[in-house]
């Protein structure tokens, strides 16, 4: 209709004429219920206005045409955004504009009165312009809240903008398509409230399912790969992207009836099936049903397309996320290995946990390789860095320590090679095309590796140790005391491509187990290596799993377990909420336990070698005696013994060439034990006892074991000799006893 037709074409309408009675012009007809007509070009940016409208808006009563800014400055500032947010809706959806307007005076301070407008836009083919074509009359402001699901200002808008904020936060928050849906159903919308929901997907051709709410299981049945050419409003909306809204049962059966008999069973009375579009494309439908009628007013198609915007993000935001995980997760599972067989004698465990944060892919691995010599190698180690450089750097790594250890190199040899081999692919890195080289950049990009190589042998239970920057082993004993091993070592792998790595012996006694794991297990949650060491310990000391060391490995799998909980917390880290996701680093945890029949546990037992190079290492090997006597019942026996294994270590570094080995051994019942230390070295010269005098530097060491030890003693040996002592342990401030155990 267009408001500048005369009124005798009005008139003269056939729809003006019912049976032999005419109808009064339409022009009268709204004149006489002050009903204005109006028809806004988008095209031009004018307003026309018959003489009502104009009164209306506070303008003089005449028919004029205006600018779209002088009928803007009419309206309220905050009413004005609205019904041109409404009217973009109906004119994406071409359904009527409806909103009520506060018209304003002058100044632009006082309200005049409120208007309900009415329009329908009309498209014109050729441009993307529209006119809109509508009727405004004057209504009675309702007071704030007396209609819940009426397009009015005040409180319903109020309560609106604050439930989109909350529902736009937590739509934000959710990690998982999971999550996107089940906070799409605990949403309670303002004034009206579906009891049911759909999402709607496609794959191909086909209409999909991705979840719903407020449905018994097996009721999407129907609905499941439905063809997108069905007569079904899902089906439309995800083919058209334009919403599709059925206020009654009539409507839905009239617009749909070959899907009404698969919706009338839910006995619903109102529907709304939305498009979820993402940079223009639509992905799905949102289906929202009502067990009251709705009219689907302009506002609460607003409210509703709102939400159907943040949902369609929401879901492709979970979906990126999800596909990521996925790729990042299969790409780390296919890098690292399966742990392969039993070893007879031996069980293993081993864990990985990547980062928390960018693409969860990092540079941690393991891995356990069986050799020719029929031992088995264990590998743990950390690529610098937590990208996919790093992983991809990982996965070479590893393939290339393989190769080795499978040619039968030993351990220092091994790490040599591998230092070689990273050093050689980390000098440089290229990007860009690989034609004519011109858009080729080359980023010196150097990266460098920690790893820790065992050898074992499963019969007699002897480790051979490599270690390049890695954090040392930690042995659990039989009896639960742990002991972090000190073990030779040299530069990370990639740093000096000739770095030399020297190798350490030790045996792995029946029920004891040796951790070897990557720093993330040791610093995270803020902790240093010492203060890390520290809380790792105290879950292996107080592990007491069903289980532990048997032929199965049981106990080692919840240690292992017990070790990733006590650095990461409650699975509820991993969820939205109010507590952090504490994985700061990756994650590489590998458990080597010896196995035994509980008649088969020995004495608490450790050996160390200390080279003629490394005197520094005597301080580690006092702190070590300590930790092997920490539940010693008196203390000053610990420092006599502490004292003691010093004096010889210092005596053989100082007065032969060759390194000193010292084995330290626990034996007896709590209360009653015999601690046997034996420092031995390859020199044929025995020790004597000598008279020092007050100012001598030396000549005290069998004096204070004579004075200290409750048994003490030289054995000569074929390459060598040994010095011992022996303390018998005692109550708190006692004496030991000469005549303790033989």
């Amino acid at each position: 209709m267009r408001t500048d037709d005369p009124p005798s074409q009005v008139g003269n309408d056939p729809l003006s004429q019912v049976g032999d009675d005419p109808l009064p012009p339409v022009r009268d007809v709204l004149a006489a219920i002050a009903t204005g007509l109006w028809r806004w070009d988008n095209a031009s940016g004018t307003v026309t206005l018959d003489a009502e409208a104009a009164r209306l808006l506070g303008l003089p009563a005449r028919a004029q045409t205006l600018t779209e800014a002088a009928v803007r400055s009419r309206f309220h500032p905050v009413d004005w955004n609205e019904i041109y947010g409404t009217v973009q809706l109906a004119v994406a959806e071409g359904t009527l504009a409806e909103a009520r307007l506060r018209i304003m005076d002058d100044t632009g301070r006082r309200v005049l009165r409120t208007v309900r407008s009415r329009s329908k836009p009309v498209l014109h083919d050729a441009t993307e312009a529209y006119e809109l074509i509508g009727t405004l009359q004057e209504v009675t402001e309702p007071a704030p809240g007396t209609a819940a699901r009426t397009p009015v200002t005040g409180d319903w808008r109020r309560s609106r903008e604050a439930f989109l904020l909350d529902a736009g936060r937590a739509l934000a928050e959710a990690r998982s398509t999971e999550e996107v849906l089940r906070v799409a159903a605990g949403l309670s919308m303002p004034g009206f409230s579906p009891d049911g929901l759909a999402v709607f997907g496609a794959a191909g051709d086909r209409l999909t399912i991705i979840g719903h709410h407020g449905h018994q299981p097996g009721d999407d049945g129907p609905f499941s790969a439905m063809p997108l050419d069905t007569d079904y409003p899902a089906a439309e909306v995800v083919r058209t992207g334009r919403a599709v809204y059925l206020s009654s049962p009539e409507d839905y059966r009239r617009r749909y009836p070959a899907a009404w008999p698969l919706a009338r069973r839910f006995e619903r009375q109102s529907w709304a099936f939305l498009p979820l579009t993402v940079a223009g494309r639509t992905m799905g439908a949102w289906m929202a049903a009502f067990a009251y009628p709705v009219s689907f007013t302009p506002d609460e198609r607003s409210v509703l397309t709102t939400v159907a915007r943040m949902l369609a993000q929401a879901l492709s935001r979970a979906g990126v996320a999800e596909s990521e995980r996925e790729l990042t997760e299969g790409l780390q599972r296919s890098m690292l290995p399966m742990l392969g067989p039993q070893i007879p004698g031996m069980s293993v465990a081993a864990r990985y946990v990547p980062t928390g944060g960018g693409l969860q892919v990092g540079g941690d691995w393991y891995d356990m390789i069986p050799l020719p010599s029929g031992r088995i190698a264990f590998v743990i180690g950390d690529v610098q860095g937590h990208d996919v450089r790093a992983a991809g750097l990982m996965g070479q790594l590893r393939i290339a320590l393989r190769a080795y250890a499978s040619e039968g190199h030993r351990p220092d040899a091994v790490l040599s090679r591998a230092t070689r081999f990273l050093s050689g692919i980390t000098e440089s890195i290229t990007y860009g095309s690989s034609g004519s080289g011109a858009d080729e950049t080359t980023v010196y990009d150097p990266r460098f590796a920690t790893c820790l190589y065992v050898e074992a042998d499963p019969a007699t239970g002897v480790l051979e140790i490599g270690r390049a920057g890695h954090p040392e082993p930690a042995i659990r004993m039989s009896d639960g005391t742990v002991l972090q091993r000190a073990t030779a070592g040299g530069l990370p792998l990639g740093v000096d491509p000739d770095a030399d790595y020297p190798t350490t012996r030790l045996v792995l006694e029946p029920g004891e187990t040796m951790l070897i794991c990557t720093d993330g297990l040791i610093e995270t949650g803020g902790h240093d290596l010492d203060s890390g060491w520290s809380r790792i310990r105290t879950i292996l000391e107080e592990y007491e799993g069903e289980g532990d060391g048997d032929e199965h490995g049981n106990g080692l799998e919840q240690l292992a377990d017990s070790l990733v909980q006590a650095v990461h917390g409650p699975s509820s880290h991993y969820t939205t909420g109010p507590l952090a996701d504490r994985r700061e680093d990756d994650i590489a945890v590998l458990l080597l336990s010896r196995t035994s029949r509980p008649e088969q546990r020995t004495a608490r037992r450790t050996v160390l070698t200390i080279a003629q190079a490394e005197p520094e290492r005597i301080a580690g090997a006092r702190r070590h005696l300590r930790e092997l006597l920490h539940d010693w019942a008196d203390d000053d026996q610990v420092d006599s013994a502490v004292l003691m294994v010093s004096e010889m270590l210092t005596n053989v570094l100082v007065h032969t060439d060759g390194d000193a080995l010292l084995v330290a051994e626990v034996s007896g019942e709590p209360g009653a034990r015999r601690l046997r230390a034996e420092v031995a070295d390859g020199s044929d010269d025995l020790p004597h006892k000598r008279h020092p005098g007050e100012l001598a530097s030396s000549g005290r060491g069998l004096v204070l074991m004579e004075l200290l030890a409750d048994a003490w003693g030289v054995d000569p040996r074929g390459d060598g000799k040994s010095i011992w002592f022996e303390l018998y342990e005692v109550a708190s401030g006692g004496e030991g006893g000469r005549s303790g155990p033989e």
